[in-house]
């Protein structure tokens, strides 16, 4: 049922993204202004992120999930008739509080229900459902944006009411997590889970995937396609399409690979990979080897959906709510930061500076996991 859910969100996330930068600048701003739309998202989902727990202990991983699913809905559709860049800017940051309250409960839901050897594939198949709606989101959302600007958002609105009434009705309670020798998966200490280097490393990791994936990337992109290589946006659609299939297709051996070769050889060279192809983005002299440069980052960014989280399900044990918003708090706060300073990099000095400033990120992630244990997963 998570995979089920994941694909309605990120069908209509992946409408929208395309269209977005576009959007905004459609408003009469500036980059840095563009910038300031995803971190606007990005920030209130950093605000909401630690009152999560509580809300879950109190309603429920189901109840948070449908709740915070239809926020973003209302929010998104209220984008789409924004008059001004302000309240553009207002509705989209109030949707990052219910993102903050979906993300954390399906991830709660997902590592406290997955025994240990087997959290890297399940985690890949919940990515999966993500992956399969991004295919098809980007290409419809350049088609959409043809028609109008403003159709992705209400088209957004409808997968989030259908991915919210799923979460509420269908999707069941979570169970108690049992291993192969017939033990209980311990919850672990909080205190004990910020001192463990395998959830130091996942939270770095996932700084680094926020700041150059959902931030630098997502902002950037759309206007470098439309801006620098002057292809129609429908052409942004289509590449970051073309990205998703091929980091779905890797998902399963990814996942795989996190389980029985473990979390720390998946972060490095992941990471290390993404670097690189986040470093030649900028420099892509036509869409064709952008879409291949976005393919590749795309077999990287399966290793990265996997492994770090993998990890911090084994660092914190089942029930890990306050650990998983701690994790998910490092990713909005690269989100929120990172386009901020790549638009403001873009303004003042060039695409490939601001590139540089998510490279920078992904490589300190992949060296820090050099500290992680040299244990490796085993199949139950």
């Amino acid at each position: 049922m998570l995979g089920i859910i994941a694909f309605f969100v990120m069908l209509g996330f992946g409408v929208v993204v395309p269209v977005l930068p576009v959007y905004v600048r459609s408003f009469d701003v500036g980059y840095l202004e563009v910038g300031a739309v995803v971190s606007a998202f990005a920030l209130m989902r950093f605000v909401a992120s630690p009152f999560c727990g509580r809300l879950i202990d109190w309603a429920g991983e189901r109840t948070i999930l449908a709740i915070g699913i239809g926020i973003v809905a209302v929010s998104s559709a209220l984008v789409g008739v924004a008059g001004s860049y302000a309240e553009l800017l207002l509705w989209r940051g109030a949707g990052g509080i219910g993102s903050a309250m979906f993300s954390v409960s399906a991830m709660t839901l997902l590592l406290g229900s997955t025994p240990p050897s087997r959290r890297g594939r399940a985690v890949g198949f919940y990515q999966g459902g993500f992956l399969i709606g991004g295919m098809a989101g980007p290409a419809l959302g350049g088609l959409l944006a043809t028609i109008s600007l403003t159709a992705p958002f209400f088209f957004y609105a409808g997968t989030l009411a259908v991915a919210g009434l799923i979460g509420l009705v269908l999707l069941q309670p979570k169970t108690q997590v049992v291993a192969s020798d017939g033990a209980t998966d311990a919850p672990v200490p909080f205190r004990t889970v910020i001192r463990d280097p395998r959830f130091r490393a996942a939270c770095l990791a996932n700084l680094a995937q926020g700041w150059a994936s959902f931030g630098v990337r997502s902002a950037l992109i759309p206007v470098l396609v439309v801006e620098v290589l002057r292809e129609p946006t429908a052409s942004t659609g289509l590449a970051f399409a073309a990205a998703a299939v091929v980091q779905t297709i890797a998902l399963a051996p990814a996942g795989r690979f996190v389980d029985t070769v473990g979390r720390r050889p998946a972060i490095i060279g992941a990471y290390a990979v993404g670097a690189v192809c986040m470093l030649a983005i900028p420099f892509a002299p036509s869409i064709w080897v952008l879409t291949a440069l976005l393919c590749l980052y795309g077999v990287a960014a399966a290793f990265m959906g996997t492994a770090p989280a993998a990890s911090v399900g084994d660092a914190a044990g089942p029930g890990s709510g306050r650990p998983v918003a701690v994790f998910s708090m490092f990713s909005d706060f690269g989100a929120i930061v990172g386009p901020l300073v790549a638009g403001a990099l873009v303004d003042s000095v060039s695409f490939p500076v601001a590139f540089a400033s998510g490279v920078v990120f992904l490589a300190a992630a992949s060296l820090y996991a050099l500290r992680m244990p040299r244990l490796q997963q085993k199949i139950s």
